[in-house]
This record gives C-alpha cells, structure tokens and sequence, in this order.
C-alpha cells in the first residue's frame, strides 16, 4: 500500500474511533481502530513514516470528536468563522503530535522485532494522554480510555487504574491484536487479550464501597437557557425567575443548579430572591446550590466561578479552581489578550479557586462539588475524597449547542463515578442533566434543551477505591516499570516477537 493510501486509511480509522465514545457507546470499536493503527506501524520502513501516520490518525479522530469547539468560538464566542476553523485545526494539530510520538518510538525496530512490544506501545500511548491532559493545564478530552464507560469490560478495572490505566489496557489489547493479525499465528497474544477483558468482567462485581445512611432526594434543575441570551441584561429577570420558579416546584433536600445560573455576581443578587431560595430549601430540611459569578473586593476585583449553598446548613461556597484556557481566563495575556476582543465573552478572564477545598455539608451528605470541566481530571476530583459521599457536577453545555460535546462529557462524568464509586448529580443549562449511579450508570436524565426538574435518589458512599488512595501513581508506576523493563529486554536479546 502506498503512503497516500495509508494516510487516507489512518485519517478514516481516527475518525471512526470517535463512535467508540458517547452518544453511540460502540466502546469494542477503538479496540479495532488502533489494532490496525498498531498494524500499521509495524510495517513502518522508517520512524518517520510511523509519526506521520499517528499524527493523520490524530487529525481524523480529534477532527471528528473535538468539532464542538468551533461551536463554542464561532456559533456563541462570535469568532470569525475562518479564525475559528484555523484555531480547531491548530487544536488537533497540538493534540495529533502525542500519537505522532509514540508511533515514532513504538516503530524503532529494536522495539517492533521484540516479544514486548505490545507492552512497550501500550505505555508509550498511556503516557502520551497523561502528558496531553497535563501540560498547558491540560486536554485529556478523547481518552480512549473514556470509550470504555460504563459498559465495557475494561471498565472493571476502572477503580484501580483510572482512565489512563483503561487507555492502557485497550491499547494492549489493541497491540495483541496487531500483533494476531500480522502473523494469524500469534494465539498467546489473543489468549491473553481474552483474559485481560474477562477479568475486567469479573472486576465489575467487587463493590469497593459502602452506602452510607439513607439514599437522599435530590432536584437537578435544567433552565435551558438560551445561550445568546443569557447574558442580555433585560432577559436576566425572566432567568432568575425561570430558576426561582424551578427551585419552589422542587421537593428534595438537596437541589443542585447549573454554573452560573444566576448570570450576575453574587453581590449584585437580590437578597428577596436568595431569601426565598433559602426559605424554600429549609422547608424540605435541606439546602439549595446557586451557581453565580463572584467579585472578591479585597483582591483588585477578581471575580470567582463559584457554587452557593443556602437553606439549612451554614452558608457554604465552593470556587472553580481549574479554568478553561481561551474561555475562562487568557494565558500569557500580553501574546493573546487580543482574543478577549475578538470573542463575545461576558466573564473572560476568572480567578482561581484553592486546590485543598473540602467537600460542602450539606443536605445530610458530603457533597464534592466540580463545576464544569473540571470533572475531566480525575486526579482532582479525588483532593476531596475519601470524605465526600456524593459528587455533583454543574455545567453550561449550552456552549456545545446540538453537537455530541455534552454527551462526551457525560460519559466523563460517568468514568469519575466509577472511579471514586460516587453518585455523580450533573445539573446542566440545557443537558445532559443526570443522575448517575456509583458504578457510571445513568438512573435517570432529562431530554436536552427542555426547562425541568429532574427529582430522584441518590445514595451516599464511604470508603476509597484503590484510585481514590492512590490517583495516577498506580499507572504511571507501572508505565515506568514496562517502559524501563520492555526497553532493556528489546535491546538485550527480546527480539523474538509473540
């Protein structure tokens, strides 16, 4: 096959590993794309010639799966729709250049010829969305590891190695498979695919966790508010009354709204209207979550994304400490602080929150809260755990209009439940609005782009997974160990291959 072919071939699987994550759910379908993706690094003459596959292969599947962002800059951010193509395209260049360099390394004949391959590529591909969800603040958005929440096998091994360590193992897997279909005779690599998926499927019925009290009820309200309008002054009164009135229709002890609901700052809100939220929550025994702007007179102004809490228990807040880069404050302001002009953006450049916040009381239950995008790092969401029993996610997928975005980010948030065993409460603007159980599982969720309650049961959970005591220590150290171990036996007589 010649390199243009094998280019075309590379952009294609890219892009048909996307309908491997959600709203399809088609999670064997990664398995097959980087199996042939790994296949064809091994026929790689030349290094370079690997890196240009994985960086096409890169463009297809970030390409495909990432489009949303052009709705947020272009469709909400107003950006000019040939700046806003040209920074998506530059996007899944910077993103395309991790699958590029491990398939540089993985295609190094001292590694390809060697028995341990499969375990070498495999580390060298869950290092690479490590980095990628690390430097710069991070975009870990399209792990693979993320395809497999909450249904398929590998998500047994969820609670122990996090989503990385799932990235792991279906690269694995996919690299056995490689390894299969280059020779069809390969069948230890095919046994031992076989037995990594069967044990994961035996790793889905250990409880790490324990319910703790009683399941409380619980209204995650969806305003669905239109975006373009959200921040219009004169359509602030019909929001907050659309809020209020959804607030009063609800009967739980624990009633959770959207990031930034109220699209003022805190000190600007009307005390009449709080009152009557607090009022309302303390008559269900219970507490109310506000989502609003905060200005923090003493520091010069700064401004706060930050949640409320009102009703029976003390006053508490929780402040959004991981910000979106380009959306939620500029870095290196001096270079591009001249985006801030170009884009419609109300609130641009945001504060950070302390990392060491501690889960609100609230409700009868310890509530870990995380506000929007910072439910993608799951390192983070631990800091408040083991002590929070629930977690509660808000955001304002109204920036992804009708694109698959907020079902990828529910499938996050699904891959976060299963990782700490928590309840997962997501209150979004226009969806998904869910509640989802301790093992990923949506219990119930309302339809997007509708103005509900949805009113349920959650159940708190103590006790810690191994992922909650540990983070990502587990899997970096045991990249480490195959990267190290795998080099020295492919360069010191491993060159038998599987």
């Amino acid at each position: 096959m010649n390199i243009s072919r094998q280019l075309l071939l590379a952009l294609l699987l890219g892009g048909l590993t996307v309908p491997g994550f959600a709203p399809f759910y088609i999670f064997p379908l990664p398995l097959f794309t980087l199996a042939l993706l790994g296949l064809m690094w091994r026929k790689c003459a030349k290094p370079s010639q690997a890196a240009l596959l994985g960086f096409v292969f890169g463009m297809g599947m970030f390409g495909a799966g990432v489009t949303w962002i052009y709705v947020s800059l272009h469709d909400f951010g107003n950006m000019p729709m040939p700046l806003a193509v040209f920074a998506l395209i530059v996007l899944c260049a910077y993103l395309s250049l991790f699958p590029a360099l491990t398939g540089w390394i993985a295609s190094l004949q001292c590694l390809r010829t060697s028995w341990v391959w499969p375990g070498i590529v495999a580390a060298l591909w869950a290092l690479s969305e490590w980095l990628r969800g690390t430097l710069f603040t991070g975009f870990p958005w399209l792990a693979v590891g993320y395809s497999q929440a909450p249904y398929g096998p590998l998500s047994g091994f969820t609670p122990v190695v996090g989503v990385y360590g799932i990235s792991l193992l279906l690269m694995l897997s996919a690299a056995w498979l490689a390894c299969w279909l280059e020779t069809r005779q390969a069948r230890r690599a095919i046994a031992a695919l076989a037995s990594v998926w069967v044990i994961g499927l035996g790793l889905q019925q250990v409880s790490w966790v324990k319910p703790v009290g009683e399941p409380v009820t619980v209204s995650l309200l969806q305003g669905n508010i239109p975006q373009d309008l959200k921040w219009q002054p004169e359509y602030l009164a019909t929001t907050m009354q659309t809020y209020v009135q959804l607030v009063k229709n609800s009967p739980s002890r624990l009633i959770v709204t959207p990031e930034i609901s109220f699209p003022l700052f805190r000190e600007q809100a009307p005390p009449a209207y709080l009152s009557m939220l607090a009022e309302h929550a303390r008559s269900n025994q219970g507490d109310v979550l506000i989502g609003m702007a905060e200005q923090d007179a003493a520091s010069n102004g700064r401004y706060y994304n930050t949640m409320f809490s009102f009703g029976t228990s003390p006053e508490q807040y929780y402040r959004k400490h991981h910000l979106v880069p380009f959306g939620e404050f500029i870095p290196l302001k001096p270079i591009f602080g001249w985006i801030i002009d170009v884009m419609d953006m109300p609130l641009a450049d945001f504060a950070r929150g302390g990392l060491d916040q501690q889960p609100l009381a609230l409700a009868g239950q310890r509530v870990a809260i995380n506000i929007c995008y910072e439910d993608v790092f799951g390192e983070e969401i631990i800091l408040q755990l083991p002590e929070a029993t629930l977690l509660v996610n808000v955001s304002n997928d109204a920036w992804f209009g009708r694109s698959i975005g907020p079902w990828q980010h529910m499938q996050i948030s699904q891959m976060r439940a299963q990782e700490t065993g928590r309840y997962m409460l997501r209150a979004t603007n226009t969806g998904m609005t869910a509640i989802i159980d301790e093992r990923g599982r949506v219990v119930a969720q309302l339809d997007m782009f509708i103005t509900a309650g949805l009113h349920g049961m959650a159940q708190g959970f103590g006790g810690a997974t191994p992922y909650v005591r540990y983070g990502n220590k587990l899997i970096l150290g045991l990249i480490t160990v195959l990267l190290l171990a795998g080099s020295c036996l492919a360069f010191f007589g491993g060159r038998k291959t599987l």
